[in-house]
């Protein structure tokens, strides 16, 4: 029974692994067609190593930009290596051969290019550079030896990783800015990036949003009874103190779904009006052996979250 119960796991981990690189590869071809079609025609770049390879690639031949890419992206992944962890390599190396590859091969899917009115193009463009990116790093990986960069002066000088990556891209915008001898496309790229990374987000975390909730109240025993039966909503109870008064005090946990905030708040208040609620964005959620779990998936998050507090 332990062996059948071993090889379902393995097969199931197999499986993930699989889906996992289907998505990445799928990411890396959108990305690429974005690059391609969009951006390239238009003089736009992309931030990071990419942006640095388009505009090396500006100056030497669009075609060399995949080998740019490549050649640019070796030393960070030895810092990854050496700092990150070799799985989080791996899916670097084939994030970055298959962008490259889907790069280098666009002209003959795509020979046409896309060249309309500037907002079309950063629109567009930038939604579809977005979805791409973003099945990228949802799977695992990056193309952005900038964002290695950034996770490892984070760990060491407690920088984020986006205010690294937002330093690099000033200088790699200022630097098509004179190789273009124009600011106008490195201004248009600027707001094309901020439209990818926004897209980018939404990708990663999905379209829902979930939000933790913490109410303290002196009446949470009325409060979890009528969130329970009447939202169906699960919930954990912690027990903590007043830091003025000293009293003992149950502490409500509760995650839910933007669209039943408002229902809950109105619950709340409905019977204690006095009611202190601390409400957090959620993005993911991990339970020892299952692992980190995506909250666009999340019917049972708030069940989960119970069982971790309870061992």
């Amino acid at each position: 029974m332990k062996d059948e119960s071993r090889h379902t796991e393995i097969k199931h981990t197999l499986f993930g692994e699989i889906l996992s690189y289907f998505w990445m590869l799928l990411g890396a071809f959108i990305a690429a067609a974005a690059i391609h079609v969009f951006f390239i025609p238009n003089r736009l770049i992309d931030g990071g190593i990419v942006g640095l390879a388009m505009i090396t690639g500006r100056i030497f031949g669009n075609q060399y930009i995949p080998f740019f890419l490549v050649l640019y992206n070796v030393p960070f992944l030895f810092l990854a290596y050496k700092n990150i962890g070799r799985s989080f390599v791996a899916n670097l190396i084939v994030a970055v051969i298959a962008f490259s590859f889907f790069l280098l091969m666009m002209p003959h899917i795509f020979p046409t290019s896309f060249t309309g009115e500037h907002l079309e193009v950063v629109v567009i463009g930038g939604a579809i550079l977005g979805t791409g990116l973003g099945l990228i790093i949802r799977s695992g990986a990056c193309l952005d030896g900038t964002e290695v960069l950034g996770i490892i002066i984070n760990r060491r000088k407690g920088f984020t990783v986006g205010q690294v990556v937002l330093v690099c891209n000033f200088f790699v915008f200022a630097g098509a800015a004179l190789v273009f001898k124009d600011w106008h496309p490195p201004l248009l790229s600027l707001i094309t990036y901020i439209v990818v990374v926004k897209v980018m987000d939404t990708v990663i975390v999905g379209l829902d949003e979930t939000k933790s909730v913490l109410v303290i109240s002196t009446k949470s025993k009325e409060i979890s009874k009528a969130v329970l039966h009447d939202m169906g909503l699960g919930l954990t109870i912690m027990h903590g103190r007043g830091g003025f008064s000293g009293e003992p005090i149950d502490i409500l946990y509760i995650i839910t779904e933007r669209l039943q905030l408002a229902d809950l708040k109105e619950i709340i208040y409905s019977i204690d009006p006095k009611a202190f609620v601390a409400i957090e964005n959620l993005h993911e959620v991990s339970t020892g052996k299952s692992g980190s779990k995506n909250l666009t998936k999340r019917s049972n998050i708030a069940a989960i979250a119970q069982k971790v507090l309870q061992r």
